[in-house]
């Protein structure tokens, strides 16, 4: 039997099948979340002057970077016809966050980045509130019995 030299193999297996069989509020939430995780992760290399240490500035790119690929990956995947003005307000949103991810990569704003992380941490939880209504409205319909109105 051959065993995965990976520690983490089972997790990423895992991993996996939580977002293949999320739903799509799920997914948002689960976004939102590694969202949060990666900015607070590159605020931890911000000191209170908005200075990195050198051997850190790599790991704060990368995790600033991997919050811009989520927040664009929300934004694409806004529906602009049916989600009228709601939608409307999370493009502007997530233009204005991969801006100012973006202006606060180069300055190291950490009270920027501690900013957009208060941001996304209230839109995470209005999405986990949005998908936990939307699953029990789905459980509620499909464990209603059916009508019957024959005598």
């Amino acid at each position: 039997m051959a065993f995965s030299s990976n520690p983490y193999g089972g997790y990423n297996a895992y991993k996996q099948i939580g977002v293949k069989t999320a739903s799509q509020g799920k997914l948002v939430v689960m976004l939102y979340e590694s969202a949060v995780s990666h900015i607070e992760k590159a605020i931890y290399f911000v000191d209170d002057e908005n200075k990195i240490a050198a051997c850190n500035i790599e790991n704060f790119g990368n995790h600033i970077q991997k919050v811009m690929d989520i927040v664009t990956e929300l934004q694409v995947s806004l529906d602009m016809e049916k989600g009228g003005e709601i939608a409307r307000n999370l493009m502007s949103l997530y233009v204005y966050f991969n801006k100012e991810l973006l202006n606060a990569s180069i300055s190291h704003d950490k009270k920027k980045l501690l900013f957009i992380k208060d941001m996304l941490s209230q839109l995470h939880s209005s999405w986990v509130t949005a998908a936990s209504s939307q699953a029990n409205t789905q459980v509620q319909s499909e464990s209603r019995p059916a009508l019957n109105i024959q005598g």
